[in-house]
């Protein structure tokens, strides 16, 4: 029975935090072997609002490093850059000639998006339909998202179906959002009623980005917000949502369940002792990975070389499927 197939995608701007690497990137480096996986670096994606090139350029290749560092390996998994494979451009104006607007205008992400914006790009409506190419040129039958996308993965559900009744075909396979149940919601330290967010990781005290130096990750945890008593237990209740949060994140850092957690924490004196323990072992998990992607960093003529083995390969797989969507749709393929 042939493996599964996976397309993870990820986009390079923004600082990537300790709720990206645990409610995702771990989970892609421990499962790259049972299944076929293609994980992109989404670059196209974030010109959806104005970005500064040079920076761009290193945010790219930074989150390549990243994904190497994390563990991702090119002799298991396709590693590449979206912009480098022609065939996510090309085939995203295929689909969008299939694609009723209402679809687009309906998106969550896009209501929300576009009332904070005075002027709104074309591209902010129109990248769930590159997202659904994303997927679709590789034949994906999973793809790991957070919540905030699976309105997404059903909207790439909704093209492949449609365009499989238009031509008559099953030439799409239909994909499933598969969301991930632990680590999969890391809250804000500062507001532990709200998701770590890449938009505010910049934020003082917000994130613990991946790659802060230990003496950062120490002072954001120790400014944690928290309630004002002293119980360190697991609790729906909203007052201990602070706690909770740290005590969610050391869970899912050490692996251990809700008993061996709170065993841990048995002889804590308080707050301040949660705090600094749950920073201990989050510098331990994000050091080796902090290191391994400032060694990568010195090379980036080898970094261009691995990501170009990467779309080279990711290629084969969707240039011959855009080929085909072209030839179905009546165009001269030469």
């Amino acid at each position: 029975m042939s493996k599964k197939r996976v397309f993870s995608g990820i986009q390079p701007t923004g600082n990537i935090h300790l709720g990206n690497y645990l409610g995702a990137i771990r989970n892609w480096v421990a499962r790259q072997a049972e299944k076929e996986n293609f994980f992109c670096i989404v670059d196209l994606h974030s010109l959806t609002v104005p970005q500064d090139p040079e920076t761009l350029r290193f945010e790219t290749r930074s989150m390549a490093a990243m994904l190497l560092a994390s563990g991702l390996d090119p002799n298991q998994s396709t590693i590449f850059i979206q912009s480098h494979v022609q065939a996510h451009a090309e085939g995203c104006w295929l689909l969008n000639c299939v694609t009723p607007l209402g679809w687009l205008q309906r998106m969550t992400q896009f209501k929300d998006k576009s009332a904070k914006q005075e002027s709104v790009l074309t591209g902010l409506l129109d990248y769930p339909v590159l997202m659904a190419g994303d997927i679709l040129f590789y034949d994906a039958d999973e793809v790991p998202v957070g919540e905030d996308q699976k309105q997404h993965v059903e909207l790439a559900r909704d093209i492949a179906q449609r365009f499989n009744a238009l031509y008559e075909t099953e030439f799409f396979v239909v994909p499933q959002p598969v969301i991930p149940a632990v680590g999969a919601r890391v809250m804000g330290l500062d507001d532990p009623t709200a998701k770590m967010s890449k938009s505010s990781a910049d934020k003082r005290g917000h994130a613990i980005r991946i790659l802060d130096e230990p003496k950062e990750i120490l002072r954001s945890f120790k400014r944690a917000v928290t309630d004002s008593g002293n119980e360190i237990v697991f609790s729906d209740d909203p007052e201990k949502a602070g706690v909770n949060n740290l005590l969610g994140i050391y869970k899912a850092v050490t692996g251990k369940d809700e008993t061996a957690v709170l065993a841990d924490f048995a002889d804590a004196r308080g707050y301040g002792d949660l705090k600094v323990r749950v920073a201990e072992v989050t510098i331990d998990l994000l050091a080796p990975i902090r290191e391994r992607h400032n060694y990568l960093m010195q090379d980036p003529a080898e970094l261009d070389r691995l990501m170009a083995v990467g779309a080279e390969q990711a290629r084969t797989v969707s240039q011959p499927k855009v080929d085909e969507m072209k030839r179905m749709m009546g165009l001269v393929v030469p």
